[in-house]
């Protein structure tokens, strides 16, 4: 098979190109439908109860997304201007029309306007009494003092001249009384969403596109800004400032900023393992042709990802860099030992040795890593899952393309430019200098010069490391703050000081809280009854959540009772009024708390829409959410209090036995937490295992085996002891660097023994000198991909590329010094055990 394929290599290369352009070309068209997905429901399996109930409450719920349009202005700006800039955008953006803008408000003042008569309605029927006694009473003795009759017998204050002041019917004693419990009316004056400062307003936009929606929300964002652009809001007075902020903005905002950060980790990674395969090979052409090889096998990977999976998540967004500094390796020892062999044969003859002495090692060392990402799999937990599925699907591709294209292209280059041929320019000289970058060397003198100070300190360090692993797992290493999980929005800092307004200013319901959606609207009181009955249970510093609001809240009890005593309060306070009792200024403002002529009891259908729309389902329906939020805003970012927050209401029973389920962020990223301490485990030994049966299987067990297993356990053992002195902590995306570092990292020790054995007994140096360069080579393009994501502005991202760094840098040392050392010390120790029986007969 081996001699057949060479032969088609040789004699008819473009047959193999031309095959493989035709299948990069389809696969580039498939990855480019892939979609990233940044929710982190995307991470768990569509299966488990938690993410089933947020796509049901989000496919009835859906439809209404926010926009903050954000009027600032300064310590001059008149109030007057702000708010008729905002009225005045109002129309403009309504008449963007559904579904980009459902409608646009500059404040609550429908929901003022009906709620505040009907106040009284929201009292307890005890309070509502003695606020009429009151009423009684303060009318009696204000009419009696304008008609000059009444005479107060009860103590009161002294007037100006002496005498007793009478009891007045004023705005503040309504006020108090007629409070809505529960409601914050003074954070909107004059029902405006404006800042108590009066500097700023905010225009509240609700679009009927979905959060998820990137590009249908970024035409809803373009033509919001169209129309405030158009309008000018600087001719209602030269200061005004205008800002953009809310959820579909934050959704929009967070979606370019990972696709931005896709491509400049690509770009920067790409950049990286190019420019240091130009610096070992000192040959354009060799990078050129590794650059294509390592591109037909990432763009077969990602046609075969939409294929199979269909999208990307935050966790697989980046395997772009992985599998290119990863699947690069196959080729580099490919064309490092062609290159060996070319210095002394014709070119078929070099391919035919190349392709017989790397496809055993390198297809070990590509199984090995595809086994372990295999392992992932295996996983529940779909951020392991797709990743481990993607990437050990890919690792094989690229070793595909490396035996299929990288050969026939050189069969082709080296026809119309054969590298005997190549002049003896700057980068000629070079190369003979330093030997295909001579990257070897380094590890050569030591392991020459030191071998037993090598092989001491390097099991010394793996002993310590291996303790230090078993305390850094006993220590609880997981990160519970999730700010360091985040992506970092130091750029973004006047968004989110916006949307802080906004959400400030607005009181927008939903904002921080979760929304649990009931059956019916009747389950609704014993839902708050049982959540309340956990909040009151938990002590006082572990409170689960702060509060639970429902359109019911809106909807007072006992209406008809209290109707008639409402009546009463009206009618003395107009006789008051019209008995001149009521100052001017006082009527002005007690007016509106005035109950209406026709009050009628009124349920959740006659609330307006600016009071039940956040309440609202898609379909019209009202009265069955409940948002239920936390104790505060900052311990949000407390994985330790979103895990109590999550038992408080991921499931109550009810009185009737229905179980009522809740999800959002909150039950998601607990469920996350559990599922990756789930299957962390099960994914370490399952990959640790492959990895063995593979090595095994490809060195027939004996010494071989147990040479190139001590190697990759030393590398791990280092692995802990770095991970532990750097104070890294685990999170649900650096935890795939554990059991990918086992299949990528016994790659080195795999071809230094697989060229030990080749060579015989006394090469260990020689294995250094010849395959150490490629190894140090492979290891850095792999480095190099995991470097790249350092460069990521998500705080996660950034914790995988430097453990798997810290992984793949420990197994390269420990091949390259402690295993060549060890093997060094036994042929020294066996020469001198065969000297001395030589020497005995």
């Amino acid at each position: 098979m081996i001699d057949w394929l060479t032969s088609l290599q040789v004699r008819r290369p473009w047959l193999l190109i031309i095959s493989a352009i035709a299948l990069t070309v389809i696969s580039t068209i498939f990855a480019l439908r892939l979609r990233l997905q940044t929710g982190f429901e995307s991470l768990l399996p569509e299966s488990r109860a938690s993410v089933k109930e947020l796509k049901r409450v989000t496919a009835l719920t859906t439809g209404v997304s926010t926009v903050f349009v954000v009027l600032e202005g300064n310590e001059k700006t008149p109030v007057s201007a702000l708010r008729a800039a905002g009225d005045a955008l109002v129309p403009e953006l309504e008449k963007l029309g559904e579904p980009w803008v459902g409608h646009a408000e500059t404040g609550v003042h429908e929901g003022l306007r009906y709620l505040a008569p009907r106040s009284g309605l929201f009292l307890s029927q005890e309070r509502l009494e003695a606020l009429r006694d009151d009423i009684d009473s303060r009318y009696a003795k204000a009419v009696g003092a304008a008609s000059g009759l009444f005479i107060d017998l009860e103590e009161g204050e002294a007037g100006a001249d002496g005498g007793m002041a009478p009891a007045e019917i004023d705005f503040s004693t309504l006020r108090e009384s007629l409070r809505i419990e529960g409601a914050d009316v003074e954070r909107y004056p004059d029902g405006y969403y404006q800042s108590q400062d009066g500097h700023s307003l905010i225009v509240l936009v609700r679009s009927k596109i979905a959060n998820g929606d990137f590009d249908n929300g970024s035409e809803v964002l373009r033509r919001i800004r169209g129309v405030v652009d158009q309008m000018n809001v600087k001719k209602f007075d030269p200061a005004i400032a205008v800002g953009y902020a809310g959820d579909l903005e934050t959704s929009v905002t967070e979606f370019e900023a990972v696709n931005r950060d896709l491509t400049d980790v690509g770009i920067f990674g790409s950049l990286m393992i190019a420019g240091v395969v130009m610096l070992y090979y000192l040959r354009g052409r060799m990078v050129l042709l590794l650059m294509l090889t390592i591109a037909i096998g990432v763009s077969w990977t990602f046609g075969m990802t939409e294929l199979t999976i269909g999208k990307l998540n935050i966790a697989t967004g980046f395997l772009f860099t992985i599998i290119a500094g990863n699947g690069l390796n196959f080729a580099i020892i490919y064309m490092a030992r062609y290159l060996e062999a070319r210095r002394h044969n014709e070119v078929e003859a070099a391919i035919g040795i190349t392709l017989k002495e790397t496809w055993v090692p390198t297809l070990t060392a590509g199984a090995a890593a595809g086994a372990s990402y295999g392992s992932l799999g295996a996983t529940d937990f779909r951020g392991f899952h797709d990743f481990g599925v993607i990437g050990g699907v890919g690792i094989m591709l690229c070793w595909v393309a490396t035996y299929w294209a990288l050969p026939s292209m050189l069969v082709v280059t080296e026809r119309i430019w054969p590298l005997a041929k190549e002049s003896g320019g700057f980068l000629a000289r070079l190369r003979a200098k330093t030997g295909n970058g001579n990257f070897g060397a380094p590890f050569v003198y030591l392991v020459s010069r030191f071998p037993q100070a090598v092989a001491i300190i390097g099991l010394a360090l793996a002993v310590l490391g291996a303790a230090a692993g078993v305390y850094w797992v006993k220590s609880d290493p997981l990160e519970y703050d999730l700010r360091n999980l985040r992506t970092d929005v130091s750029e973004r800092a006047n968004e989110m000081r916006l949307d802080a307004l906004g959400n400030d200013v607005t009181g927008h319901v939903g904002a921080a809280g979760m929304a649990i959606l009931v059956d019916d609207p009747s389950q609704v009181a014993e839902l708050k009854t049982a959540l309340n009955a956990r909040r009151a249970a938990a002590p006082a510093d572990l409170k689960p959540f702060k509060s639970l609001h429902a359109l019911q809240d809106f909807v007072p009890e006992g209406q008809e009772a209290k109707i008639p005593v409402l009546m009463r309060i009206r009618q003395r306070i107009l006789r008051a009024h019209s008995a001149g009792a009521v100052k001017p200024e006082d009527w002005a403002k007690i007016e509106p708390l005035l109950p209406p002529e026709n009050l009628t009891p009124f349920g959740m259908a006659q609330l307006p829409e600016e009071v039940a729309r956040a309440f609202t389902e898609a379909d019209g329906t009202r009265g069955r959410i409940v948002y239920i939020s936390p104790t505060s805003i900052p311990l949000v970012d407390d994985a330790h209090y979103l895990f109590r927050w999550a038992d408080s209401y991921r499931a109550t029973e009810l009185p009737s036995g229905k179980v009522i389920l809740g999800s959002g962020r909150a039950v998601i990223y607990a469920d996350m937490w559990a599922s990756v301490v789930e299957d962390v485990p099960k994914a370490v030994w399952l990959s640790f295992g492959a990895t063995v049966l593979v090595v095994i299987i490809a060195f027939r067990g004996g010494r071989s085996t147990i040479a190139v297993l001590g190697a990759l356990l030393v590398g791990i053992a280092w692995m802990m002891l770095f991970l532990v002195l750097l104070g890294v902590k685990l999170n649900f995306l650096n935890f795939v660097a554990l059991p990918i570092t086992f299949g990528i990292g016994v790659d080195y020790s795999v071809n230094v023994v697989q060229r030990y054995v080749r060579e015989g007994r006394g090469s260990a140096l020689l294995a250094i000198r010849e395959t150490g360069g490629a190894v140090i080579l492979c290891s850095m393009t792999t480095t190099l991909g995991y470097l790249a994501l350092v460069r990521s502005a998500n705080f996660g991202v950034r914790s995988l590329g430097i453990a798997a760094f810290i992984g793949e840098l420990c197994c390269l040392l420990a091949s390259v010094l402690v295993l060549p050392a060890v093997l060094l010390l036994i042929d020294q120790k066996k020469a001198r055990a065969d000297g001395a029986t030589a020497s005995a007969t």
